[in-house]
């Protein structure tokens, strides 16, 4: 189910489809949603990962993978690239790849990336709970 999901840019909405699953959790528990247990404790019985959670986790290793490459492949750059299309659209602009590991290691994510150490530290100490309305995921809490 994640296979390639380190190259999406999560949005609220595909966040919700993601966590969809959890209906499943509950059907393998035989729980149903008048029972009124917490999403938190049917992880807890299932010792099933948050699909936003492990996505958000393996996006977050995969940036800073491409990152350090020397190689002169194209993936950092054709991830950061915004197509021009001619006009464009009215209101807010799309949500960007980089946005979210922007608003985490700041603008200047590229070079903390090359730090291993450091970029898994800041893995680990994040705290990018509720500070996007585009995103609601948990990034430090696995």
């Amino acid at each position: 189910m994640t296979y390639g999901t380190e190259t999406w840019t999560l949005t609220m909405g595909l966040i919700r489809r993601l966590r969809v699953t959890q209906a499943m959790e509950r059907a393998m528990l035989g729980v149903s949603l008048r029972d009124r247990i917490r999403n938190e404790e049917i992880r807890r019985r299932t010792r099933v990962t948050d699909i936003a959670q492990r996505v958000a986790k393996l996006k977050w290793q995969w940036a800073g993978h491409i990152t350090r490459r020397t190689d002169g492949r194209w993936g950092l750059e054709e991830l950061e690239g915004r197509p021009r299309t001619g006009k464009r659209s009215v209101g807010r602009p799309p949500t960007r790849w980089t946005d979210d590991i922007r608003r985490v290691a700041g603008s200047r994510w590229r070079q903390a990336a090359q730090d291993r150490v450091l970029w898994n530290s800041l893995q680990k100490h994040r705290s990018f709970v509720g500070s996007s309305p585009a995103v609601d995921v948990h990034w430090f809490t696995w």
